[in-house]
């Protein structure tokens, strides 16, 4: 009989679950007001611009031709001069000087060339955005005021879901 009593008992609270829980219904509030509600977010971007810059080079022909003509040159002639051993100091100082008249005759040709070129310079830059949150919702329901925030305008009116429990600790016995 215990069991019998006990698996009847069972199949009630499966078959039944909103006997023993509280009756919830939807209704209808009445909205006061709507604010929209935004949040600022970064949305990085990068800018980039051109930028001219001088730039100079030296154009020179560092060449050692004239130099070992020059010295070639300033031997033969300085072995000309002297007479003896002074004939050999004659043509290594011939050769040094023509060396050095060599070099300076080759680099006539030095100059500086002046050139322009561009340059692309890009950097991240911050960009706030104000970007839609939701909508801070006040509603009145039963007398009383209530707040909320929805993605959405609902309105004139807010559908609520009502729910009915009894209150804890509240006698049962007591109608």
């Amino acid at each position: 009989m215990k069991r019998t009593a006990f698996a009847i008992a069972a199949s009630l609270a499966l078959v039944t679950p909103g006997a023993f829980a509280g009756a919830t219904f939807e209704d209808y509030a009445r909205v006061r007001g709507v604010t929209p509600e935004y949040d600022k977010v970064n949305v990085p971007r990068q800018e980039c611009y051109s930028e001219v810059v001088p730039r100079t080079y030296n154009r020179s022909e560092n060449s050692i031709v004239g130099p070992l003509i020059g010295g070639v040159a300033g031997g033969l002639i300085g072995s000309r001069v002297g007479a003896g051993n002074g004939r050999v100091a004659a043509a290594a100082a011939g050769a040094a000087v023509g060396a050095i008249v060599g070099d300076r005759l080759s680099s006539r040709d030095h100059y500086e060339q002046y050139t322009e070129r561009e340059i692309r310079r890009c950097r991240v830059v911050d960009n706030w955005e104000s970007r839609l949150a939701g909508y801070r919702v006040s509603y009145e329901y039963q007398g009383r005021a209530y707040t909320t925030l929805l993605p959405y305008d609902p309105g004139r009116s807010l559908p609520v879901r009502v729910s009915v429990e009894p209150a804890a600790g509240g006698n049962r016995w007591n109608h």
